[in-house]
């Protein structure tokens, strides 16, 4: 786990090495334990090393491999490298240290393009190639491990945050109406390969691009999971598929334990991380450490959930730490994790995943967490009504569960010039839902939330919170083969009891009764979700900021009305809209954009 930067140049000069190094500088809190630049020619690379998976010098990036005429920088970790490297070896390629950043590298040598097809775990690879001067860039399935990039006609500039970016200079900082649109009608989403920003774009998951010297590009789709019934499943029971989940979610949680130093859990308490812990307990670890966090309760809504994450703590007999934060400490860590979103993410969870990232990292470098279980089982209170209606219905049906905003809607927030044409989230998530691949409308649902909604909401939180800390957070259930397993169990199978059923029916199984039949649970920052206080301050002062007010995105009127009763427009998942708005000014004023 850790950050990368990168120049290819297609204009005919060398690689502006000082630049390069600049980018790589913003990431040291990604990658606090080593740096590394390399150049040659039109290229250059850099480099932030955690140290987790060899952590002698011979890991450290850029990686050259001078035999095979290869220098690569990767972020992530591959859980598969053990077995790859035995692979490689038997074919004849000699290694010089012990760490996966190297079977990456190698693994291009052998498999070229299809290198990635190899590999299980989280990444985002740059790899140039000697004697063609050609630049491969790919990013792992799910999207877990980032990748941004800043194209202009004679250079190419990627790394793995936007912010590093902005360090090299040169971006079209104007915002894109179209990710506008996304962003205040997705619920923040931005898909890719759009940013809020016009000069700013992202790889997208499963994808490996290559350019060419001369200018050209290529790029492929090496991934894209079938959410249809396999019929060679089609006799299976309730029970075979819940023998095969926990299998194959085993194996994901026994794969996640790679490292060469201890690996610990966030615990919030619900079924998802619980039972990641009942896994590992089951896999032997004794002492594991686990963490929760909780916060004060602001207008009725409870804070915490240390009593299900005590409970599980106890019986598994974990090394527990329960992290309290009182309500007034939150505009701090609000500024810190704001500073430390790559895109504005209207999510509470931000400040809570900031703050215990930050705690955690005194204890562990490597956690796993339970996230993605909802989105890839069937855990939230949209997919009953999509099981409820066919394909042709389906947008209507997803689209007044999870949109902040129609086209009107947005006509009321934005001033005139800042409107794209048309509905852009509508349209995206029609497109993405009538797609050949998904058998019912659920599959359509689950599917857009595995590979869209996930990766730029939840996935995208965890990796910036946690790695603001050096932290390096793994996630099981979005290992690619349990992802592919879950998409074609019948949807029933995982709308039942209430969404997760077949996970719930799984838990019964190691779970103390109470962590299963409870209340659906979120990460709970009421003081977020509830406006008030220095908190409200904080927005309002954003929103009235000399920036905004030359950036002039919002209505004023529509503004004034929100500030007049904060907590009183809320989105379909109970976000405040005034706090999207402020968090959205918030973040490009952290990030000095005018």
């Amino acid at each position: 786990m850790c950050g990368l930067a990168g120049e290819f140049r297609r204009d005919g000069s060398r690689a502006d090495v000082a630049t390069v190094e600049r980018m790589a500088a913003t990431m040291s809190d990604r990658g606090p334990d080593d740096s590394g630049v390399w150049a040659q020619g039109a290229t250059a690379l850099g480099h932030r090393r955690l140290k987790i998976i060899d952590l002698s010098a011979a890991s450290g990036q850029p990686l050259v491999d001078a035999g095979a005429g290869l220098t690569g920088v990767f972020n992530g970790c591959i859980y598969n490298y053990r077995e790859l490297r035995a692979e490689l070896q038997a074919k004849g390629h000699r290694f010089f240290s012990s760490g996966d950043s190297e079977v990456v590298v190698k693994a291009y040598a052998e498999w070229g393009l299809h290198f990635v097809d190899h590999l299980i775990g989280m990444f985002a690879v740059a790899i140039t190639e000697r004697d063609t001067g050609r630049l491969v860039l790919a990013r792992d399935r799910l999207g877990i491990k980032p990748l941004y990039l800043a194209e202009t006609p004679g250079v190419v500039r990627f790394a793995s945050t936007l912010p590093a970016l902005l360090a090299g200079g040169g971006i079209d900082t104007t915002i894109d109406p179209v990710a506008l649109g996304h962003y205040l009608s997705f619920h923040s989403i931005v898909p890719p390969p759009r940013t809020i920003l016009r000069g700013v774009t992202k790889l997208p998951p499963a994808t490996v691009r290559v350019y060419e010297p001369d200018g050209s590009t290529t790029e492929r789709v090496y991934w894209d999971p079938s959410f249809t019934r396999d019929a060679g499943r089609a006799g299976w029971s309730e029970k075979d598929w819940q023998d095969a989940l926990l299998e194959s979610l085993t194996t994901a949680v026994r794969r996640r334990m790679v490292a060469d130093v201890p690996v610990g859990v966030l615990l919030s308490g619900g079924l998802d991380s619980s039972l990641v812990v009942a896994l590992l307990a089951g896999e032997g670890q004794r002492g594991l450490s686990t963490f929760s966090i909780g916060f004060d309760s602001v207008g009725g809504r409870e804070g915490d959930e240390f009593r299900y994450s005590d409970l599980v703590a106890k019986t598994f007999d974990t090394d527990h730490h329960q992290i309290k934060v009182p309500t007034g400490d939150l505009v701090p860590p609000l500024e810190a994790a704001v500073a430390a979103m790559s895109e504005p993410m209207v999510s509470h969870d931000c400040v809570a995943f900031y703050l215990l990232s930050q705690e955690v990292a005194r204890h562990v470098k490597v956690v796993q967490s339970g996230q993605g279980a909802d989105e890839i089982l069937g855990g939230y209170h949209w997919y009953p009504p999509l099981a409820r209606v066919g394909r042709e219905d389906a947008l209507d049906t997803y689209a007044r569960a999870f949109f902040d905003r129609d086209a009107a809607g947005l006509a009321a927030v934005l001033n005139p010039d800042r409107l794209a044409d048309g509905d852009p989230a509508r349209e995206f998530v029609a497109a993405h839902l009538a797609r050949a691949g998904a058998q019912t409308a659920v599959d359509a649902g689950l599917r857009i939330d595995t590979q869209i909604m996930l990766t730029d909401d939840p996935v995208k939180r965890v990796d910036n919170m946690t790695m603001a800390h050096g932290l390096e957070a793994r996630v099981p259930f979005l290992d690619h083969e349990f992802v592919e397993l879950a998409a074609s169990c019948p949807p029933e199978l995982k709308l039942a009891q209430g969404g997760k059923g077949v996970l719930k029916e799984i838990g019964r199984r190691v779970l103390p009764h109470e962590v299963i039949d409870r209340p659906k649970g979120y990460f709970p920052v009421p003081g977020l979700t509830h406006l008030e206080g220095k908190l409200l301050d904080r927005v309002s002062d954003a929103l009235s900021a000399p920036e905004a007010r030359r950036r002039d995105l919002f209505r004023s009127e529509y503004v004034d009305a929100l500030l007049a009763d904060p907590n009183a427009e809320l989105t379909p998942l109970n976000g405040n809209k005034l706090w999207q708005l402020g968090l959205l000014e918030m973040w490009l004023q952290s990030h000095g954009i005018d």
